[in-house]
């Protein structure tokens, strides 16, 4: 009967009870008519009967009998009625109780909620409907929570970006109106507006570029969104990455060696990978003295960039990727970069779903990074 649906399932209830009781009241009006026979009409012997059985009318003690039976069949038939009404309320209803109960839970929260199910029919469904319900519901706020920290750290981040951005332009703009100010005035050595104006121009473009490199960078995120993927062979994509800077380091007396006789594709927005990796290329080459030597080579599915250079330490590492961020050793804006690059990176190959790790080198002494694709 459990795997009936509601509809038959009450419909056989409700036949097997009237059927019941209908048997029932039948034969307790067979049994009891006899008996209310007998006493209504005793019999001593069978001649007397004869007698009696002319001159009695069949039909009116037949109904006489009836009737004074009836009365005690209807009280028997609604008792039975009653019983068996009660037990098919009680085996109906409990299920429905106990899913209420369990929804009044589940408004107030309470992830340990569930209905039990006991059966197969509709009430069954129901059960596991509001099971599944009310599981997918927990797991859309779960989601919302953390889509909601997911933006708040966003959002903050935007924030301690701009912050940092501004306390960085500050510098060079207040130096620029500083030196203005004071050829402006004619004061002192500023009188010499052939040699203070060069200076200016560069402070402007310092400016500008940063100005640049801000925008870029706050751009990062959504550039990666925009962008469509490509499959590229990422040897041919390193090769012309690598060319340029094959120069510099040349004119530098850096060594540079490449090694990218692994050959596979991938599909990435190819552009935004190129920003990535050339970024990465131009840190290592700005880090690394003449006489040493930057590598770019490829392993088991991995770009890898080292350079022999003096190891970051820790407690510098950890915090390379913040924007505007530079070592004690590199704080010099001309030696050190605007502290943009590596942030760049990490926004980039963060957006693109690519691992990677940066980590200091023991033989040679360096720094190596590795990109996982």
């Amino acid at each position: 009967m459990k795997r009936l649906k509601i509809f038959p399932k009450t419909f056989a209830y409700t036949l097997v009870l009237m059927l019941f009781i209908v048997i029932v009241a039948h034969a307790l009006l067979f049994i009891l008519a006899p008996k209310m026979a007998m006493e209504t009409a005793p019999i001593n012997n069978m001649t007397s009967y004869i007698i009696i059985s002319t001159v009695i009318d069949p039909t009116q003690f037949v109904t006489q009998t009836v009737q004074r039976a009836l009365p005690i069949s209807l009280i028997c038939c609604i008792l039975l009625s009653i019983g068996c009404s009660l037990l098919f309320s009680r085996d109906t209803t409990i299920p429905i109780r106990q899913i209420s109960k369990v929804t009044k839970r589940m408004a107030q929260m309470d992830k340990s909620a569930a209905c039990m199910v006991h059966s197969q029919d509709e009430i069954g469904i129901l059960a596991n409907n509001i099971n599944c319900l009310y599981q997918n519901l927990l797991s859309t706020i779960e989601n919302l929570e953390i889509e909601k920290q997911r933006v708040s750290e966003s959002e903050q981040s935007k924030v301690n970006f701009l912050r940092a951005a501004s306390h960085e332009l500050k510098t060079p703009v207040t130096a620029l109106n500083a030196t203005l100010e004071n050829m402006i005035l004619g004061v002192g050595k500023y009188k010499d507006y052939e040699t203070y104006l060069p200076e200016c121009k560069e402070m402007v473009e310092q400016i500008s570029d940063m100005i640049h490199e801000i925008i870029e960078s706050s751009k990062a995120g959504l550039s990666v969104e925009n962008e469509p993927t490509t499959e590229i062979n990422i040897s041919e994509l390193l090769l012309p990455l690598c060319e340029p800077y094959q120069l510099i380091t040349k004119a530098h007396g850096i060594v540079f060696h490449v090694e990218l006789s692994e050959n596979f594709t991938t599909i990435l927005p190819s552009k935004l990978f190129c920003k990535a990796v050339s970024n990465v290329l131009a840190n290592a080459v700005s880090y690394t003295e003449r006489g040493k030597m930057v590598a770019v080579y490829l392993d088991n599915h991995r770009i890898i960039i080292e350079n022999e250079c003096i190891p970051i330490p820790e407690k510098d590492l950890k915090h390379l990727f913040e924007p505007f961020y530079r070592p004690d050793f590199a704080r010099d804006r001309d030696n050190g970069g605007n502290g943009l690059g590596l942030y760049i990176v990490d926004t980039l190959l963060h957006a693109m779903n690519i691992p990677y790790t940066f980590c200091p080198m023991q033989k040679p002494y360096g720094m190596r990074f590795t990109i996982e694709l």
